[in-house]
């Protein structure tokens, strides 16, 4: 499935689910690739469950707390943010706040 990065400046591909794991490929004729489990996904949806948070999309010092932050200390050093919530929005798991740079988990 192809979609956009959270700023919606650019697109990336991802294959599977937030249940069964995801393939992201990102970058410059998406050969840049970073896997995520769907253990990896059940963490995170547990961590933040009915929290609003920063996305956290800056490459070296995402905000504490963020969702940035949690993906590079438990999934990958890669800042994979701006790739990772968009799919949990696609696939329902969590919403845009009114905040553009927030991202609210469903309860």
């Amino acid at each position: 499935m192809t979609t956009t990065t959270w700023s919606g400046g650019s697109h990336f591909d991802y294959s599977g689910s937030v249940v069964t794991g995801t393939e992201i490929r990102y970058g410059r004729d998406s050969k840049n690739r970073i896997k995520i489990s769907g253990l990896q996904y059940a963490d995170l949806l547990a961590h933040f469950r009915g929290k609003e948070v920063p996305v956290g999309t800056d490459h070296v010092h995402p905000p504490s707390g963020s969702l940035g932050d949690w993906l590079k200390k438990n999934v990958s050093e890669t800042a994979i943010a701006s790739y990772v919530a968009p799919v949990l929005v696609q696939e329902g798991y969590a919403a845009r706040a009114s905040d553009p740079k927030n991202i609210r988990f469903n309860p």
